[in-house]
C-alpha cells in the first residue's frame, strides 16, 4: 500500500497524455498524408495528360512519386512519435541491403522497368509479342507489365522477363503485311486462281495499293500447288483483311471450279493367295 501511495499518478497521467497525443498526431499525419498524396497524384496525373508526356512514362513516374511520398509520410509520423528517423533510416538501409539480397529479382524488375521507359520498345496500347505471349499493353508499373489479350484476359509479366525476352511490336509501324497461303489442285487453272485473288484484293479499300498486292507460287507440294498471297494494310485493319480474304477467296474458288485439295491416304492391298475363299 505504501508503494502505491508513493506513485506520482499526475506524472504518469501527464506522460500517458503526452504520448497519447503524439500517437493521435502521428495517426493524423499518416492519414492526412495519404489524403494529400492522393490529391497530389490526381493533380500530377492531370498535368501529365496536359503536357502530353508519353502515357507509359507518365504512369511510371506517377507510381514512383506516390511511393516516395508515402515513405516520407511514414517517416514523418515515426519522427513525431520521438523515434530518431536518422538512425531509423540507417537501420532501414542495412535492413534494405539484406532485403535487397533476398528480393534481388524484385529490384531487377524495377531496373528493367526503368530500361523499358528509357528505350521505349513499346507504349501503352501497342500490340506486342513478349516471348510468345501476345497482347496489347495496358499498364507498366515498377514491377510488372500488364497485357490484355484478344479474348480480354490479363497477363502480368515481370519487367525483368519482358526486357530479357524477344519483343515483337506490331504497332510500331502504321502498316502491316497480311500473309496468306491458298492451295489449289494441280489440275486447276493456276492463272485463274491468281487473278481471282488479285481481283478480290483490288476491290477492297482496306488493302493498300502501294506496296501492291502480290500472289505467286510458293510451294509445289505433294497434293497441291501453294499460292503465297501478300497484302499491305493499316494496323487496325489487319484482322479484317485476314478473315475477309480467306472467306471471299474460298467462295470465288467454289464458283469457278477451283478445288482446295486435302491430303489423301491410299491403302495398297498386297494380294495373298491365302485370302481366297
Amino acid at each position: 500500500m505504501e508503494f502505491l501511495q508513493n506513485i506520482d499518478y499526475m506524472s504518469i497521467l501527464a506522460l500517458v497524455g503526452k504520448y497519447t497525443m503524439k500517437f493521435i498526431v502521428s495517426l493524423l499525419i499518416f492519414f492526412i498524408g495519404k489524403w494529400v498524396i492522393s490529391k497530389l497524384a490526381f493533380v500530377l496525373e492531370k498535368i501529365i495528360h496536359k503536357t502530353k508526356i508519353d502515357a507509359m512514362l507518365g504512369n511510371f513516374l506517377l507510381n514512383v512519386v506516390k511511393t516516395m511520398l508515402f515513405i516520407f509520410v511514414i517517416l514523418a509520423a515515426l519522427s513525431n512519435l520521438g523515434i530518431e528517423t536518422t538512425s531509423f533510416v540507417a537501420v532501414l538501409g542495412a535492413v534494405g541491403l539484406a532485403i535487397g539480397m533476398a528480393f534481388k529479382d524484385t529490384f531487377n524488375n524495377i531496373g528493367a522497368g526503368v530500361l523499358i521507359i528509357f528505350f521505349k520498345p513499346f507504349k501503352l496500347g501497342d500490340a506486342i509479342d513478349v516471348g510468345g505471349t501476345l497482347g496489347s499493353v495496358r499498364e507498366l508499373n515498377l514491377f510488372t507489365t500488364y497485357l490484355t489479350t484478344g479474348d480480354n484476359r490479363t497477363i502480368i509479366i515481370p519487367n525483368s522477363q519482358v526486357i530479357s525476352s524477344k519483343i515483337i511490336n506490331y504497332s510500331l509501324n502504321p502498316t502491316r503485311r497480311v500473309d496468306l497461303v491458298f492451295s489449289i489442285d494441280y489440275k486447276d487453272d493456276l492463272k485463274l486462281a491468281r487473278n481471282l485473288i488479285l481481283e478480290i484484293a483490288s476491290k477492297k479499300d482496306i488493302i493498300l495499293n502501294e506496296p501492291a498486292p502480290f500472289v505467286g507460287v510458293s510451294t509445289l507440294g505433294d497434293n497441291s500447288v501453294d499460292l503465297a498471297a501478300r497484302f499491305w494494310t493499316r494496323n487496325e485493319n489487319y484482322w479484317n483483311v485476314y478473315h475477309q480474304m480467306l472467306e471471299e477467296v474460298k467462295e470465288a474458288f467454289d464458283k469457278n471450279g477451283i478445288s482446295i485439295p486435302f491430303p489423301q491416304v491410299v491403302n495398297h492391298h498386297i494380294y495373298d493367295p491365302k485370302d481366297r475363299d
